[in-house]
């Protein structure tokens, strides 16, 4: 198997290098959110971003380390996204609110990204193992929202109950909202968003 280029390597990649990973990691997205992941191949990606299949590998050793390299791209953007929302926020519930309306949003605004999630992450017939438990966890996604919780709980704004849990419902009642907006475009995803914040904010607050 061709070696490419991996994380933690001696020499940082050049200007030019992080260019043209940049180049490939968007092919894929591209690729896998119209494909499927199964169904984009290396010479697909290689032919969509106009190099040669020997540059591809030069940079990510095989299918499977471009596809991880391609979700922690997207993860980090995501991440980031949410993150930057969240800290504008002055307290523990405008923060949670922010946190609910940030991971739809982002979703919305990035529909090639949520497909690239999800196929890379339930794919598992090339033997990636991505479907590990926990492996949707990236970012600390669900870390950080328990933490958000326990910090209103130490202020005495959210009630008692375990963060870890809730932070986890919270997290699926997200799924599954954009999870339908996603099989149906004409769903009203404005409305269903300031639902949920209302239901979230009703299960946590102090009494």
């Amino acid at each position: 198997m061709a070696q490419g280029r991996t994380p933690g390597a001696a020499s940082s990649p050049t200007f030019t290098e992080q260019a043209r990973r940049r180049q490939i990691i968007d092919s894929t997205i591209e690729l896998v959110s119209q494909r499927g992941y199964a169904g984009t191949s290396l010479a697909a990606i290689a032919q969509h971003a106009g190099i040669s299949k020997a540059a591809v590998l030069y940079h990510f050793g095989s299918k499977a380390d471009l596809a991880e390299a391609t979700l922690a791209h997207v993860f980090d953007r995501f991440g980031a996204y949410v993150r930057e929302r969240m800290d504008a926020a002055p307290d523990p519930e405008s923060r949670l609110v922010a946190y609910v309306r940030a991971m739809i949003g982002y979703q919305r605004k990035h529909r090639t990204h949520v497909r690239l999630i999800t196929e890379v992450l339930l794919d598992d017939r090339e033997g990636t193992r991505f479907r590990q438990p926990g492996q949707h966890d990236r970012n600390g996604r669900w870390r950080s929202l328990a933490e958000l919780l326990r910090q209103g709980q130490r202020e005495g704004r959210f009630r008692p109950f375990d963060a870890d849990w809730v932070a986890l419902a919270v997290g699926g009642a997200i799924d599954n909202v954009v999870s339908h907006w996603l099989a149906d475009p004409g769903l009203d995803l404005d409305a269903a968003t300031a639902e949920l914040e209302t239901f979230v904010l009703t299960a946590v607050q102090a009494r």
